[in-house]
């Protein structure tokens, strides 16, 4: 008899940790929930000349936002940059240029000399933003939400370097983080703007 008592506080015992462990997972899967990611529509920046751009002017297009510089050895990625947007703006795509001057003092223009460099040398044509700090303590909210999985929902991560692309979905949620060096043309970029 005192065997088939302890079997039995036994079996309700292992229940109890058994409803326990189920409890956490049911506790941790609605916390995941309730972090909720923004979007990118939420921002209003301002381009290059000023002018006030709001990101929800974009709904339905997918979105590269790249930081750029102008005396960096990745610059000539301007040229690509402008090809993919020549290519792809009329198919629901653009590109949002951010300059920075957060790597080696690379982009130590004003904004108008960034405008001036980039027609006269690259011919660009896509939206280009005033210049902002894309690291730091002074980072621009924007990028705060493209960096910290708390904002964005996808993961957290720090901008490398200059020209890191942000793909941005038609939803406005961040997708995809592309490293600096891969170039804008690259099969894995066009293939997710043609997807």
């Amino acid at each position: 008899m005192k065997n088939i008592v302890f079997l039995i506080v036994i079996t309700l015992c292992m229940s109890c940790i058994g409803q326990s462990k189920k409890s956490d997972k049911s506790l941790k899967k609605q916390e995941n929930q309730l972090i909720m990611k923004e979007s990118i529509y939420q921002f209003k920046v301002k381009d290059i000349e000023g002018k006030g751009f709001d990101f929800s002017s974009l709904k339905g297009k997918k979105i590269m936002v790249v930081n750029t510089a102008s005396e960096c050895g990745l610059t000539p990625q301007y040229e690509q940059l402008q090809e993919l947007y020549t290519t792809f703006k009329d198919k629901n795509f653009t590109i949002i240029g951010f300059p920075a001057n957060n790597f080696g003092s690379q982009e130590p223009g004003s904004n108008v000399q960034i405008a001036t460099f980039c027609s006269k040398n690259y011919g660009v044509t896509f939206p280009m933003m005033e210049k902002i700090s894309v690291k730091g303590s002074d980072m621009n909210e924007l990028y705060q939400f493209l960096t910290q999985k708390s904002k964005n929902g996808l993961e957290d991560n720090e901008v490398k370097w200059n020209f890191q692309k942000y793909l941005i979905n038609t939803e406005g949620f961040l997708e995809k983080v592309i490293a600096p060096t891969t170039s804008p043309t690259d099969l894995e970029i066009i293939n997710w703007i043609k997807s």
